[in-house]
């Protein structure tokens, strides 16, 4: 996979995540954080594990395997955690910048949070990164649902229809 393509897929996970963060900024704190017994129990921390799931993989990018998460997790509010996610995909981006195609091809250790090592090629780390937060996304929407709010589409299709010149120019 290419870095014009992981380009365009980060844009959309950022464009989706700031559409999710939008929804989860309407509810009041109670419920952003009320237990609902999903895979994560609330709103909040949901988006939270995305949002430190993230930070773990950027900073094992850049070499460091961080066994807890990061010291701001997790985020009682989605306008705490608005900044310090916009922060991290700015980081995000200028890191998938920087790479060669070479670069994304080449296996990149890391240690699990356990410390246990693992080896595979950086854009499979890349792409799971994207999935895992479309996959996490699709549990906040059910639960905003769930709480009487209302969502707006994330879909990946919905993003290149919204935004045809800006996945343009991530593809190249």
């Amino acid at each position: 996979m290419d870095r014009a393509h992981l380009q365009m897929l980060f844009g959309y996970t950022r464009w989706a995540n700031a559409r999710t963060l939008e929804a989860a900024a309407a509810l009041s704190d109670e419920p952003f954080q009320r237990d609902l017994h999903s895979s994560f129990p609330s709103v909040g921390a949901t988006l939270s594990h995305i949002a430190a799931a993230d930070w773990i993989w950027l900073e094992r990018w850049h070499g460091r395997s961080p066994s807890a998460p990061p010291a701001w997790f997790p985020a009682r509010t989605a306008a705490d955690l608005r900044p310090r996610w916009e922060v991290l995909m700015d980081e995000r981006d200028a890191f998938l910048a920087a790479q060669t195609d070479a670069a994304l091809a080449a296996p990149l250790e890391y240690a699990n949070m356990k410390g246990e090592r693992s080896s595979q090629p950086l854009w499979q780390q890349l792409q799971h990164v994207v999935n895992h937060a479309t996959y996490h996304r699709g549990q906040v929407t059910t639960l905003i649902r769930q709480l009487g709010g209302s969502m707006v589409s994330t879909d990946l299709v919905a993003y290149l229809r919204e935004c045809p010149y800006d996945a343009a120019a991530r593809r190249g």
